[in-house]
């Protein structure tokens, strides 16, 4: 069996030591290991202690880099596998370091499930589908993903997607109803609201318009539509071009027909 002719300490990792055999370069160490094997110089070493020391100090390795990734933020644990094996360690070293995290706390897909829900409510008012797909793309197991979830309930649900329904409406207030509807409707349908929570918050809003409003509302979105068309038609065709839009947004006729005759002695 080989005999350790040499132990020195790394340069640039003084927790490291090199190791001589029969006055050659072998391997390297952590401390750790060289602390557990008893390494001295004169110790007889077979290949199979080579072997598993060489092997947990792969693991010491994995176990370090994930620390390092984690210092950052948490993470789940499928995040710090495919760190581990982007840095090229095997698949039974990062199992090893990974169970090395669990045991000593530094990972926790549950706590990480629960920190990753409360995040993407409280910063971005997400909703149920939205923060699942999140907790998909985190690698977080499926029944862990609805154990979790269910914590968020409809009543909470619904008051965050009335909140933010009521910021759309007031900050589309030159809009008419319908358009504003439907601009709730994709913002929360985008940020995993159900369809039946999201009808529910629409129908808690006040949208109706005083005849000032509808005014000034039809105005600005007239006269937009009426600078589209007029380049290429006039008169009558001008006239049912800008009608068939506006109707489209939402307008009432009679709104429409008042704005048509004000833009009809504007041009008289």
């Amino acid at each position: 069996m080989p005999i350790i002719s040499k132990i020195t300490r790394g340069k640039r990792n003084p927790e490291r030591y090199n190791i001589y055999l029969e006055e050659k370069f072998a391997f390297s160490v952590d401390e750790a290991v060289l602390i557990r094997y008893q390494l001295t110089k004169g110790k007889e070493l077979d290949q199979w202690t080579i072997e598993e020391m060489n092997f947990e100090d792969e693991v010491r390795k994995a176990y370090n880099k994930a620390l390092n990734y984690l210092g950052f933020r948490m993470r789940s644990e499928d995040e710090v596998r495919t760190k581990l094996k982007e840095k090229e360690f095997g698949n039974a070293v990062v199992d090893e370091a990974i169970k090395k995290l669990y045991t000593h706390k530094f990972l926790d897909d549950q706590a990480f499930s629960e920190a990753l829900l409360r995040t993407q409510i409280n910063s971005g008012k997400k909703g149920p589908r939205a923060i699942q797909q999140e907790m998909q793309k985190k690698g977080i197991d499926k029944q862990m993903q609805e154990d979790v979830l269910n914590s968020y309930s409809e009543e909470e649900q619904l008051e965050i997607a009335k909140e933010l329904a009521a910021k759309i409406a007031a900050k589309e207030k030159m809009k008419t109803p319908s358009q504003i509807k439907q601009k709730i409707n994709d913002s929360l349908m985008r940020k995993g609201y159900s369809y039946t929570l999201v009808k529910l918050a629409i129908e808690d809003l006040d949208l109706e318009k005083d005849e000032d409003q509808w005014t000034d509302i039809v105005r600005e979105q007239g006269d937009k539509l009426w600078r589209k068309h007029s380049s290429k038609l006039t008169g009558y065709d001008l006239k049912s071009k800008v009608k068939q839009g506006l109707y489209q947004k939402g307008f009432p006729s009679e709104v429409i027909n008042e704005y048509i005759e004000q833009k009809e002695q504007e041009d008289d």
